[in-house]
C-alpha cells in the first residue's frame, strides 16, 4: 500500500531543501555577518519559508490522490 509517487517524493525533497535554506538563513542573519549579505539572505529566507509549506502541501495532496 505504497502511495508515494516520484512526483510527491520530489515535492517532499524540495520541501526539505527549502526548509534547510530557511534554517540556514536564520543562522546566517543571527551571526551578524551573512556570507551573502543581509539583503540576499533575507530574500532567501522570505522565499524559502512559504515554498517549504507549498511543496509540503503539494506532496501531501499528490500522495492522497494516489491512495488506492
Amino acid at each position: 500500500m505504497n502511495s508515494i509517487t516520484p512526483k510527491s517524493g520530489l515535492f517532499l525533497a524540495f520541501s526539505c531543501i527549502t526548509a534547510i535554506a530557511a534554517v540556514g538563513s536564520i543562522f546566517e542573519i543571527t551571526s551578524g555577518q551573512p556570507d551573502l549579505g543581509i539583503q540576499n539572505t533575507v530574500i532567501i529566507l522570505g522565499l524559502s519559508i512559504p515554498l517549504s509549506g507549498l511543496f509540503f502541501i503539494a506532496a501531501v495532496k499528490d500522495t492522497r490522490a494516489n491512495i488506492k
